[in-house]
């Protein structure tokens, strides 16, 4: 499907070097990566116990309850 998008001028710098890269159109780079952020990124929230759960970043620390009780320690 042709389109016309606007585009900023460093993510296409950054889209037209992997392109260059990886032997593909500037478009089929970017298409790829728009389905791997539509497929990490699930319309439906995952639910636990009836509670909705929020995504994190694999290198997000723990939130543990010696932390939570560190942070309590640290108010005024």
């Amino acid at each position: 499907m042709r389109t016309t998008l606007a585009i900023d001028d460093d993510v296409f710098a950054v889209a037209k070097r992997l392109a260059a890269d990886e032997r593909q159109s500037v478009g089929s780079v970017l298409s790829a990566l728009a389905r791997q952020a539509l497929k990490a990124n699930p319309q439906t929230p995952r639910v636990r116990n009836g509670v909705p759960l929020l995504s994190v970043q694999p290198v997000s620390a723990a939130v543990t309850p010696e932390l939570i009780k560190q942070l309590q320690d640290d108010l005024p």
